[in-house]
């Protein structure tokens, strides 16, 4: 077979492969896409976050010390709360994850301790883990986290989103979430402006709330575009 024809199979497979991918991001894009909303942080954009925290009941969250689930069917944690310290499960690794100082961290791979400069991409991928599987069970308690700034944002049907900048802490600083809340201020959904994801303003709902053995709510399920996301195997304690 000559080289020209190798190069004109070649470049046919490549076609094949991602001409689709390119179409189906490019309807994505100009259907769900959206720019972030400017808004001002106003006095009166606290108060909605205050009731949306409290719909869920946020004094329970903050007595609540221990918070066990799994992400997805991938990755299981076990976050003592109080003490800064996760578990952090996947595959055939365990990480013992001390959230204040991740260095110190202690890391297991088919039950046997691992030590020297291996451990720390255990390590840092732990903590990426943790970031973004906790933020999907208690981001609405988070709403007055450190850096983090609220605003209204008008939209359809005289209601308005409560957008939430994160500008500092976690694995990616600048995201920002407006949340969608119903009458009770209990949250639906939100849509997304953040680092890892190429489209923004995506939208995530929030549902399936289960009521925990220390009254803390927590969902069970987010549908993202075509992808669902499960949270199993809950469980909290005091």
């Amino acid at each position: 077979m000559s080289v020209k024809k190798i190069l004109k199979i070649g470049a046919g497979i490549i076609v094949f492969f991602t001409l689709p991918s390119l179409l189906l991001f490019g309807y994505l894009y100009f259907k769900y896409n959206e720019d972030l909303p400017q808004g001002t942080p106003t006095a009166a954009a606290d108060v909605v976050a205050k009731k949306m925290m409290n719909a869920l009941d946020y004094e329970a969250y903050k007595k609540t010390n221990y918070i066990e689930w799994t992400f997805s069917n991938r990755h299981h944690y076990k976050w003592q709360k109080n003490k800064d310290f996760c578990q952090v499960y996947w595959k055939n690794t365990r990480v013992d994850l001390q959230l204040k100082s991740p260095n110190t961290s202690k890391v297991w791979i088919d039950q046997v301790a691992v030590t020297g400069p291996d451990t720390q991409e255990y390590i840092d991928k732990a903590v990426n883990y943790f970031n973004n599987d906790s933020f999907w069970i208690v981001a609405p308690y988070k709403a007055f986290d450190p850096g983090t700034t609220r605003s209204l944002i008008p939209l359809e049907n005289n209601t308005q989103g409560l957008l939430i900048s994160y500008n500092s802490g976690g694995s990616t600083p600048g995201d920002a979430y407006m949340w969608l809340l119903d009458n009770e201020y209990k949250p639906t959904a939100f849509k997304m402006w953040v680092s890892i994801l190429p489209l923004e303003g995506l939208k995530a709902t929030w549902e399936q709330w289960e009521t925990t053995e220390t009254g803390l709510k927590l969902p069970k399920f987010h549908q993202l575009l075509f992808i669902g996301i499960e949270i199993s195997d809950i469980k909290t304690a005091y």
